[in-house]
């Protein structure tokens, strides 16, 4: 741990500056000049760098896969601003796992390049049609796979038309995607897997629906081909990732690194993967990670315990005005609520996974979600709720309104989420735009105030749940009652009801 008294000299990071690292840090052994790429990752945020890049990290300290390093990417004008910071310090991240006990701090370096951002993609088709790039990865959020409310692509939505109509100047990842595979079809080479790293059931199927639907409205022979030899493998991910701000760069100065795009972490990580890459991969499993045609059931239970745990906390914290996750859990009628509507309602509809019961990995989540040291505020957890709600919660409530099984705190999960839209919280605090769709929520929830059903007939997120009877009451009786009585109210109704 870092000497707080006598701070460690500061040390700008780069490559020629990891020998001047402070001797608690962990840095790369290996070389970093000798790296060829094999991957290309597409949103090149927090996440990814302490969980897909850490695992490659690992696997190159133990001198495997120096063929597989990253070259970063984005499709937004503001990924270029993250391109700027890493270039200039050589692709290399500072990560900083944050125990309760202890700080543990380390540099991995198997990032090498960041292409240039531009509108219609060309660096990134460029990067993506070289033969010796073998699995595109993304992480791109939930919310952004242009999922139609019937689970296909998205043919209306004005990027995909635009990519549709465009082939050769797409907006979109998957645009781009699409150009690079026919490239590589042009050239004879192989195509490359697409690898998603987002929380979403069967993500891998999720994308290839995407890729593949977008490629059939421009050239259906070339998305019979991608279809056809392309692999997609789905996969679970996790790790607790806190935004990076003021304090997290501060933290790395303390710790002696200058570092401008620092990332800090929980002291958890899990990635279980669906063995199906059609070009070949690093070998993952030495690094940690699950190798299994299984995964259905690790995503399952983590989107609606840990996901799903999420909206429960961060809704109702940013209501209440709760700073951070590990603020909702140290509130005792707050993780009270979350503790009874897991136990009662989310885990009858998980299954077990090798090695671990639904019971046992809510109590695994409950302490991670408790850690003090993870800043992980409501306000980030909560965004896209929109996305965040159909995938994480309305799956479990749909199966228990199947199964008979109890739906009351379920329901006030998501009255919850539509006080949190009427953009104030209870403190008369403004709560600002945090969801794609801000403008239609934030009108619904200020209607739903008094007519509740108004909430409920958002068909585009809450699909036939709307023609419920039961919820549609469930719901309507908590969200008078959070209006009228005030969240924690509500939440002690909860917990000492019956159900």
């Amino acid at each position: 741990m870092a000497d707080h008294t006598h701070p460690n000299p500061l040390v700008t990071l780069s490559d020629s500056a990891l020998p001047r690292l402070p001797k608690n840090v962990k840095a790369p052994i290996y070389d970093r000049s000798k790296l060829t790429p094999g991957i290309v990752h597409i949103g090149l945020g927090n996440f990814h760098r302490a969980h897909q890049a850490w695992y490659l990290h690992q696997l190159m300290q133990k001198g495997l896969a120096h063929d597989w390093a990253i070259i970063g990417a984005g499709v937004r004008p503001g990924d270029a601003a993250m391109r700027e910071r890493l270039l200039r310090q050589d692709c290399l991240t500072t990560l900083v796992e944050l125990d309760p006990d202890r700080e543990a701090v380390e540099v991995i370096g198997p990032m090498v390049d960041f292409v240039e951002v531009d509108k219609h993609n060309a660096p990134l088709i460029a990067a993506m049609s070289d033969p010796q790039i073998r699995i595109v990865s993304l992480t791109v959020t939930e919310g952004g796979y242009y999922v139609s409310e019937t689970g296909g692509l998205d043919t209306d939505h004005p990027d995909i038309q635009h990519d549709a109509n465009n082939p050769d100047r797409p907006i979109t990842a998957y645009g781009a995607m699409v150009a690079a595979y026919k490239a590589r079809r042009e050239l004879g080479a192989a195509p490359f897997a697409g690898q998603s790293c987002d929380n979403l059931l069967r993500n891998g199927d999720v994308l290839r629906n995407t890729v593949v639907g977008l490629a059939r409205l421009s050239d259906p022979e070339l998305a019979q081909w991608i279809d056809e030899t392309a692999d997609f493998p789905n996969a679970m991910v996790d790790c607790i990732v806190p935004a990076t701000g003021e304090a997290e760069l501060a933290l790395a100065r303390r710790l002696g690194i200058d570092d401008t795009a620092p990332v800090t972490h929980e002291n958890f990580r899990q990635w279980v993967l669906q063995d199906n890459f059609c070009d070949g991969r690093p070998p993952w499993e030495l690094a940690g990670v699950t190798i299994t045609n299984n995964v259905h059931a690790h995503e399952a239970m983590k989107i609606r315990v840990l996901n799903g745990g999420h909206q429960m906390l961060a809704n109702v914290g940013e209501v209440m005005g709760l700073q951070t996750i590990a603020d909702c859990m140290a509130q005792p009628t707050v993780a009270a609520f979350f503790h009874k509507v897991q136990t009662n309602e989310v885990l009858p509809h998980v299954q077990a996974v090798p090695g671990l019961s639904p019971k046992d990995y809510l109590s695994k989540i409950e302490k991670r979600f408790s850690n003090p040291k993870i800043h992980d505020t409501t306000r980030r957890v909560a965004f896209d709720g929109s996305a965040r709600h159909p995938g994480f919660i309305l799956p479990t409530l749909s199966d228990a309104l199947h199964t008979g099984g109890g739906i009351g705190g379920l329901a006030l999960v998501e009255a919850l989420w539509a006080r949190m839209c009427a953009g104030t919280n209870e403190e008369e605090g403004l709560i600002a735009a945090n969801d794609p769709n801000w403008t239609v929520l934030n009108s619904t929830a200020l209607q739903a105030k008094n007519t509740p059903s108004a909430w409920l007939k958002m068909t585009h997120i809450y699909g036939d749940l709307v023609e419920n009877a039961q919820f549609h009451s469930a719901f309507s009786h908590w969200l008078s009652m959070i209006w009228s009585l005030g969240a924690e109210a509500a939440l002690r109704h909860y917990i000492n009801s019956s159900s």
